[in-house]
């Protein structure tokens, strides 16, 4: 499709008449269709597709109720229970959240969607009163021990489950297989990712195409903290499951085509340098012959020394000098043997 044809985010979100964190969630969800890589940032919206929903039944209120969130109290307040109760339901898996945030204490805060909240009261109402179940009948993250049991000892499946759904949705916005594998990757911790990943240009390649699981980090060093033990797999069964996930991801990834590597091609030899010309010298009939940049101590000793214009050049007096020594010397031998 061409660019002509399509709109920004932006753009698209103001003529739905939608804020951001709507449109976002709105495009997450599959309700307005984006065109684009999944992991840019850059997703953009059709033409036709925003006319269409310009054109649905009770636009604008309809489309912003389906991307409508709520917290815990106004959650209970539409499915008709107790705070609390709802609690216990979202913490045993049975209420899946879709967002969260921190606060200014740094306490989590999810968020679930209403129109799901409104479609789990009516088709679960025995779970609205009375007793829970020991056997929970769904939710993800759940096991047989029982919603009592599992609140009763604090586990707690809302971080799960939201990154389960996170994962879902980003793999349903993308077709590109290494894409995938850093999708499912990122909700593992760097120790997992390396022993599953041993090839440090394809651990590389999957940190480059890691999601942002949660836009917009507290700027709190606590904060992130907090964030991230949300956003890493903490769970043995979630682990296991994510590790399989991304084995699977990798070969077909691999089939597809190589992580992007460095040049391995080897360069030719390079030759030795060529001599550089001799020094033209107008003093000497002949040329001598190049030196090598590094130059031994006699080559030096051999190098012409500055003349002052003032009687022999020093180095010739002293070669004089040590001429006449040698001859001295030779003849006291000489000398002494005589006699």
């Amino acid at each position: 499709m061409e660019i002509s044809e399509t709109l920004a985010a932006g753009r698209a979100a103001q003529e739905l008449r939608l804020r951001r964190g709507e449109f976002e969630l709105a495009t997450q969800l599959g309700h307005v269709r984006t065109v684009g890589g999944a992991l840019s940032g850059r997703r953009r919206v059709a033409r036709g597709e925003v006319e269409r929903l310009r054109r649905a039944a009770g636009f604008p209120d309809a489309l912003r109720e389906r991307v409508r969130t709520v917290g815990t109290a106004e959650g209970a307040d539409l499915m008709d229970i107790s705070p609390g109760r709802f609690t216990r339901l979202a913490r045993a898996g049975y209420l899946v959240p879709v967002r969260f945030y921190l606060n200014r204490y740094r306490a989590v805060v999810w968020l679930y969607l209403a129109e799901e909240l409104r479609a789990f009261a009516s088709g679960e109402p025995g779970l609205l009163t009375g007793r829970l179940p020991r056997t929970p009948t769904g939710g993800s993250g759940t096991t047989a021990e029982g919603t009592e049991e599992k609140a009763g000892t604090g586990e707690d499946c809302r971080p799960r489950n939201w990154r389960g759904r996170r994962i879902g949705l980003l793999l349903h916005e993308s077709d590109d297989r290494w894409e995938r594998a850093a999708i499912v990757g990122s909700v593992l911790d760097p120790l997992q990712l390396a022993e599953l990943v041993p090839d440090p240009y394809e651990r590389a390649s999957l940190n480059r195409l890691r999601p942002d699981l949660a836009p917009g980090r507290p700027g709190s060093e606590a904060g992130r903290e907090a964030v991230q033990r949300l956003l890493t797999a903490d769970d043995p069964d979630e682990i296991s499951w994510h590790r399989s996930s991304l084995t699977a991801l990798l070969a077909d990834a691999r089939r597809d085509r190589q992580a992007p590597r460095p040049n391995d091609t080897i360069p030719e030899p390079v030759g030795a340098p060529e001599p550089a010309p001799p020094l033209e010298s107008a003093s000497t009939p002949e040329l001598a012959p190049p030196q090598p940049a590094r130059t031994s101590v006699a080559a030096r000793e051999a190098e012409p020394v500055p003349h002052s214009g003032r009687g022999r050049p020093l180095l010739t007096r002293l070669r004089i000098r040590r001429g006449r020594d040698r001859e001295g010397a030779a003849v006291s031998r000489g000398g002494g043997a005589d006699r």
